[in-house]
C-alpha cells in the first residue's frame, strides 16, 4: 500500500509536468496567466503557494484538447491527471485537498 506522501509526491511531479508543458507553449502559457491573473516573472514564487500546483492540473483538466495533449506528451493517464489535483493542497472542494 502507498503513503500518503507516496501519492503527494507523484502528484507533485504530475503537477511540475504539466507546468512545464504549459510553459513550453506560449499560447498556453498566456492563457494560463491570464486565467490565474499571476505575472510570468511570478511564476516560480507561486508555485511555492499552496494550492497553485492543483490550479496547474485544473486548468489542464478544464480542457480536454489541452488534457489529451498533455497526456500524450508526458506519457501521462489522463485519469492520473485528475487523481493527482484532488492528492494535492486544495485540489479537493470537499476538504481543500491533502496537506
Amino acid at each position: 500500500m502507498r503513503s500518503d506522501n507516496t501519492h503527494s509526491t507523484d502528484a507533485q511531479s504530475i503537477a511540475i509536468k504539466a507546468l512545464g508543458f504549459i510553459a513550453s507553449d506560449d499560447t498556453l502559457l498566456q492563457r494560463f496567466l491570464a486565467i490565474s491573473g499571476i505575472e510570468a516573472e511570478q511564476i516560480r514564487t507561486a508555485a511555492r503557494e499552496p494550492g497553485f500546483l492543483a490550479g496547474v492540473l485544473q486548468f489542464v483538466l478544464a480542457h480536454e484538447p489541452t488534457l489529451m495533449q498533455f497526456c500524450e506528451a508526458c506519457d501521462v493517464e489522463p485519469a492520473a491527471v485528475g487523481a493527482a489535483m484532488h492528492n494535492l493542497p486544495f485540489g479537493n472542494d470537499r476538504d481543500g485537498g491533502s496537506q
